[in-house]
């Protein structure tokens, strides 16, 4: 088995790939040889030490794989050997061979590659569990979302345009805005150069949004909070904000989790909003859940409803390169890593 090991906590520096023997796959289990596997926030946060789930260094990252089964587990059957797949993975999916539980396997659908199979179990399940069983999208409503040239954005975008009339804003710098359009968003607004919260109320006539998604924490769920028409749903799914650069920055954490603000039942039946939060790496007891809204993904897919854009693909030995792309904010789309 070759794959990517966070030997300790810090920047790119700390990746290293080396060599093991190759995993067995225990009872229940399958064994997929990896094609492509994907980067994301979440495993980039790990290697600096801001992710609370992460296992301890060293370690091997990564939440998805793509590739073909070649080994079956005592009491499984199915998916067969030679099968094409894709594996939600918890930890561990950056390597050339990995064995999951076969019930987070699902088989890819005729002609995906597995670069974008890759891309789609962490950004499009989550982007999917939002917007759908979280906040129950309606046709007409308008969506804000963050971060919205990254994995979940555009999965997110895709996704909303699925639904009619829905009208959407994304945050991102004026460079990615050709990109966002592309994808289907209605009011691209640059974070860097505008205040969002007074461009969103300008553009909605003081009227606000109804879903928020923010992976930003902080003030700024705050300032979602503001911007929600009644009935508007704040979800809540990463605290981006206390990732800066290379480095841990214990101040800017703290000031950071100072500015979380405090929400109470009353407040929120007095005001008639919803404050929820996802953690999809929290919901492994309910893994029929997850398979059923993956599935639905990929049923998307095989419509021409949604396509994983790829912002750039890696091989192990430049795990550092990928890593930096995203802390630096230059990535598009998903960023695949490939053995």
């Amino acid at each position: 088995m070759r794959a990517i090991w966070q030997m300790r906590n810090g920047g790119p520096e700390v990746l290293r790939v080396r060599e093991a023997p190759d995993p067995e796959p225990g009872p229940g289990s399958v064994r997929i040889r990896v094609r492509a596997c994907g980067l994301n926030f979440a495993e980039v946060m790990a290697r600096q030490g801001l992710y609370p789930d992460a296992p301890k260094p060293p370690a091997v990252l990564g939440y998805e794989a793509a590739g073909e089964v070649d080994a079956l587990g005592e009491g499984v059957s199915e998916p067969a050997i030679g099968t094409r797949v894709v594996a939600l993975t918890r930890f561990g999916g950056h390597a050339d061979t990995v064995c999951v539980p076969a019930t987070q396997v699902l088989t890819l659908p005729e002609g995906m590659s597995f670069e974008a199979a890759a891309a789609i179990p962490v950004t499009y399940l989550t982007a999917y569990h939002m917007l759908f069983r979280v906040s129950n999208l309606q046709p007409g409503e308008r969506v804000l979302v963050h971060m919205a040239a990254g994995g979940v954005g555009i999965a997110a975008l895709q996704l909303c345009a699925t639904v009619p009339g829905v009208e959407t804003f994304g945050t991102a710098s004026v460079a990615k805005h050709a990109v966002l359009r592309e994808e289907g968003c209605t009011h691209p607004i640059d974070y860097r150069q505008t205040d969002y919260a007074a461009k969103v109320r300008e553009l909605t006539n003081g009227e606000g949004v109804d879903v928020v998604l923010d992976p930003l924490g902080g003030a700024d769920w705050a300032t979602g909070m503001s911007l929600l028409r009644p009935v508007g749903r704040l979800i809540a799914y990463g605290f981006a904000n206390i990732a800066s650069g290379e480095r841990r920055r214990p101040i800017r954490m703290v000031r950071q989790v100072v500015r979380i603000p405090r929400f109470t039942p009353l407040g929120l039946m007095s005001s008639n909003r919803t404050v929820s939060g996802v953690n999809i790496g929290h919901l492994w007891g309910q893994v029929a859940m997850l398979r059923e809204e993956l599935d639905a993904v990929l049923t998307l897919w095989q419509e021409g409803k949604v396509l994983p854009r790829i912002d750039s693909v890696h091989p192990f030995a430049e795990a550092a390169a990928a890593h930096a792309r995203i802390t630096e904010r230059r990535n598009v789309g998903k960023v695949i890593l490939v053995p």
